[in-house]
């Protein structure tokens, strides 16, 4: 079993974590901004060393699961974390709203084609978790999944369960998961907001629905709460992480894959000793060529 690196992030798996209580902001001293970004940098390398022996060892795989309100930061924080990754080894997938095809199938479909293979990082940038957020929270997106039969007291639970279930499986096979919730507060996302509204260069950032979805806010901390007790385990943790300091952030979560990497036991492939034998006759032979 892997262990957390950072406790004071994971999100308990005894059901009693409460996101009233948890800070969007980082409670310890900070240092600079360039020693932040430095110690980042410093983070992105040894993933990049990392990823490079998780390829060869052709094992385990990465599931990096981010959720987050609007505007708290996931593209940025995906991009500086994972920027010095070999492309090859990373594959990084966006989920917005499903297609018709995609709600011809359970809800788990359209993420299950993309999980990553052996050697490789995968990321999930949203996933799986929309279906008990924003279809929670917009019952009108239940009702465009044309299923069968809906109980309201009970199709949470069991979709609670499906995920659970799945990603022990995965887990079982594997597959290291980790969450990052990325907390930004009201006030920062307000920030953000009129940040994109009176930039030119931030105006494709920001839709008209950003606004009704920030109308929900209290309904979504509330399903935010939920899921997190609710799927938040040993083999699949949830981090969360303040949002409201975007280096402190992107350190936060290059720091916990790195140090969860770290613990796995990666080894390169090893060559026979007949096959080391030969070594010497092929360096022969392409000296003389």
């Amino acid at each position: 079993m892997i262990q957390p690196p950072t406790t004071a992030m994971v999100v308990p798996f005894d059901g009693q974590f409460r996101v009233a209580e948890y800070n969007s902001s980082p409670s310890e001293q900070l240092g600079s901004r360039k020693a932040l970004e430095k110690s980042l940098a410093k983070r992105v390398k040894e993933i990049s060393t990392l990823q490079r022996k998780l390829y060869a060892d052709d094992r385990y795989s990465i599931l990096l699961v981010f959720q987050a309100m609007d505007a708290a930061g996931k593209d940025g924080t995906i991009r500086s974390v994972l920027s010095g990754v070999n492309p090859a080894g990373c594959q990084v997938f966006s989920f917005k709203s499903p297609s018709s095809e995609e709600l011809d199938h359970d809800f788990l479909w359209r993420t299950a084609r993309r999980l990553p293979e052996r050697g490789r990082i995968g990321v999930f940038n949203r996933s799986y978790y929309e279906e008990v957020l924003a279809v929670r929270v917009r019952s009108e997106y239940l009702a465009n999944q044309r299923l069968p039969t809906v109980d309201n007291d009970s199709i949470w639970q069991e979709r609670f369960e499906s995920i659970r279930a799945h990603e022990q499986h995965l887990a079982r096979n594997g597959t290291i998961i980790l969450k990052f919730w990325l907390n930004v507060s009201l006030e920062e996302q307000k920030a953000r907001f009129l940040k994109r509204l009176t930039s030119p260069e931030k105006y494709w950032k920001f839709s008209k629905s950003d606004l009704s979805e920030r109308g929900m806010w209290s309904e979504y901390m509330a399903a935010y709460e939920s899921l997190l007790n609710e799927t938040s385990r040993d083999y699949a943790p949830w981090y969360a992480i303040p949002a409201d300091n975007k280096p402190y952030m992107r350190l936060c979560v290059a720091q916990i894959i790195a140090d969860t990497m770290a613990q796995l036991p990666l080894r390169f492939p090893e060559k026979s000793a007949e096959e080391v034998a030969l070594f010497e006759d092929h360096i022969v032979s392409l000296n003389n060529e």
